[in-house]
């Protein structure tokens, strides 16, 4: 199958989606987090300096007393250098009772107060600075009965502004650091929310062509509709290769009985026939008829190589015992044609596997080699132990192999360039492919150095 067959048309990443939703939570909190800060820092800020504005304005009222026809203030000191004290600000007052001005800066505003009897607060431009005024009004008693003397207390806001400023900028930097925390922590949590897909999709991609069972691992709650739908498109598609195979079987099975009997009469005919245009074209048709059993045979032991790899045994073999009885079972085979066959065995070689499959394999190498290998043609079988590896060996000083088409002979029905004249079906090699996967293990196919077929199969040692 092609990689282009195999496309899937995409539309966008969920990680990438997930991530740009919580980064983007995480900016909306970050800037939310500033300004709140800077809120706070306001505030504080605020309260601070209308606090210290208003214990001013009530120590200079707590001076103040009528005496010898006029209001005395004795100005305490206290009164203003606790606002120098705070930041290098500008401190400014006005002394006043009813509408006269007693002291202080007379143009300097009074803050409204909306009860009475409280202390009011108002910022304004004063002399070309932000200052805030604090005013609190306060009953006293004259001559000519009771006066409301008036206090206001002003500072300027630069001190304030500059601590606002280095908190704003502290707050970037805290915001700063918690935009990069609030990523890392997305980017955790879009991974981890995406690992139960991943895992699934790895499971699945790690399985063989034949592995179709269900999905049996936990998944979350969000992922279980494709699940469900994965294992039964699986259970579909089992149900479907199982008739398949079933019927190739039975196809090929009910065919061998007809093609037989055909073929007799066939020879029959040949042997009968005076002319030879009969003769030639009856052996095209028992050539025809060879071909057409060889495939049904090959198609039968091909879905009974798929059957039993979905239903794979495993049990101790040893190698030499296999390849020696399945040589001496095709040796009728090579007397017949003049081949010499021989087995070399080195130490005992054990492996695990399925003892039905793995002759069927060894069976369909040396059918091959026979085939193709001309009379008085050679075939060696060596088993040896490489490492970790159990290798089984198998030339012949036949035709070899094509070049150029080592990669594909392989697949299913492929057959050489050089083959067209001997029976085949191309599923040999296919089949000894499939049985060494399954197994854990490898065919090589090459040309040995004598210019015969080579094949080489590679087993995991036990």
């Amino acid at each position: 199958m092609s990689r282009a067959s195999l496309s899937v048309t995409t539309q966008g990443s969920i990680r990438r989606r997930l991530l740009f939703a919580l980064l983007a939570g995480a900016a909306v909190l970050t800037v939310a987090v500033y300004f709140m800060v800077l809120s706070v820092a306001r505030q504080v800020a605020q309260e601070s300096q209308d606090n210290v504005l208003s214990a001013s304005v009530i120590s200079i009222l707590d001076s103040a007393r009528f005496a010898g026809g006029e209001v005395i203030v004795d100005l305490p000191y206290s009164a203003l250098s606790m606002l120098g004290n705070v930041s290098d600000e500008r401190v400014f007052y006005t002394i006043r009772m009813g509408d006269e001005f007693l002291s202080g800066y007379p143009d300097l505003p009074e803050a409204a107060s909306s009860l009475v009897g409280a202390i009011g607060f108002h910022s304004q431009p004063f002399l070309g600075e932000d200052v805030r005024i604090a005013t609190l009004g306060r009953p006293i008693s004259t001559d000519t009965g009771q006066e409301l003397l008036r206090v206001s207390v002003a500072q300027t806001l630069s001190g304030q502004q500059q601590i606002i400023a280095r908190i704003s900028r502290t707050s970037v930097a805290i915001g700063a650091g918690l935009f990069v925390l609030l990523v890392l922590l997305a980017s955790l949590i879009a991974r981890s929310t995406i690992q139960p897909l991943d895992r699934l999709a790895a499971s699945v991609s790690r399985r063989g062509p034949e592995d179709l069972r269900p999905v049996a691992a936990p998944v979350p709650s969000e992922m279980e509709p494709l699940v469900v739908s994965l294992n039964s498109l699986m259970g579909r598609l089992q149900m479907s290769l199982v008739r398949s195979e079933d019927f190739i079987a039975e196809a090929a099975h009910r065919l061998r009985t007809p093609l037989a009997i055909v073929r007799t009469k066939a020879e029959i005919i040949a042997r009968t026939a005076q002319d030879k245009a009969t003769t030639t074209g009856v052996q095209e048709m028992i050539h025809a008829i060879d071909e057409s059993s060889r495939t049904a045979g090959q198609l039968l032991d091909h879905a009974m190589v798929t059957f039993r790899l979905d239903n794979l045994s495993k049990e101790p073999i040893d190698l030499n015992a296999l390849a020696t009885a399945t040589t001496d079972r095709v040796r009728p085979l090579t007397d017949l044609k003049d081949i010499e066959i021989s087995v070399s065995l080195g130490t005992p070689v054990l492996i695990e596997g399925d003892v039905i499959l793995l002759q069927n394999a060894l069976s369909n190498l040396l059918d091959n080699a026979i085939k193709y290998a001309p009379s008085e043609a050679r075939i060696d079988i060596e088993v040896i132990k490489a490492g970790d590896q159990a290798v089984l060996t198998v030339t012949d000083t036949g035709p070899g192999f094509p070049r150029e088409e080592l990669e594909t002979l392989a697949d299913r029905f492929a057959r050489g360039s050089n083959a067209t004249q001997v029976v085949g079906s191309g599923l040999g090699l296919t089949i000894v492919k499939e049985v060494m996967e399954a197994h854990g293990g490898a065919m090589t196919i090459s040309n040995s150095e004598r210019g015969g077929a080579c094949v080489r199969l590679s087993f995991p040692s036990s």
